[in-house]
């Protein structure tokens, strides 16, 4: 029998700007009692600028973003609590620096023209929807060998939920919280 506690559950809700992550993620969070984190609350100023003045984020832009969160998701597991946090997680190698034993990835994919619908009604965000087709470039699909799984953008909130719900269930060990 082995001794070794499976760590706490930490859901990165991924996807590019307008799929839902902050929508996604808050029910979540709440449905599971479980901290929440808007990983774009991470970004440093430059990073807000840049994309505010519609210039697309480098790897070495989202490099110090990236590790933030990744701090966040280590901090959370080291006080023996599972979370949820939102980040775009685009490219695999983005997902490598968050990646550890209890991280799972929950990817929102959407079409290109639900997401720019939905960016342009968005209000008061840094992230102008001139940027869609970049994330959608720099965008790399989960992996069969990464950690997670996919849920349709397009559903509602409360089936998708519902998907991420059942799907911790069937995964992750009933006492984790």
């Amino acid at each position: 029998m082995s001794t070794q506690k499976t760590p706490p559950t930490i859901l990165v809700i991924m996807g590019v700007s307008g799929s839902g992550k902050s929508t996604l993620a808050g029910v979540l969070a709440g449905s599971l009692g479980w901290p929440l984190q808007e990983g774009d609350d991470l970004h440093p100023a430059a990073n807000v600028a840049k994309m505010e003045a519609g210039i697309p984020l480098t790897d070495e832009d989202r490099r110090p973003w990236l590790e933030l969160i990744r701090d966040w998701i280590a901090a959370r597991q080291k006080a023996g609590e599972s979370g949820v946090v939102t980040c775009s997680a685009l490219r695999r190698s983005y997902r490598e620096i968050l990646a550890r034993p209890g991280v799972e990835f929950v990817h929102l994919q959407g079409t290109q023209h639900d997401l720019a619908e939905r960016l342009g009604r968005r209000l008061g965000h840094f992230m102008p929807a001139s940027l869609l087709d970049s994330q959608l470039d720099t965008l790399e699909p989960l992996g069969a060998d990464e950690a997670g799984f996919v849920v349709d953008a397009a559903l509602p909130v409360q089936e998708a939920a519902a998907q991420v719900l059942a799907w911790l269930r069937e995964h992750r060990e009933p006492a984790d919280s």
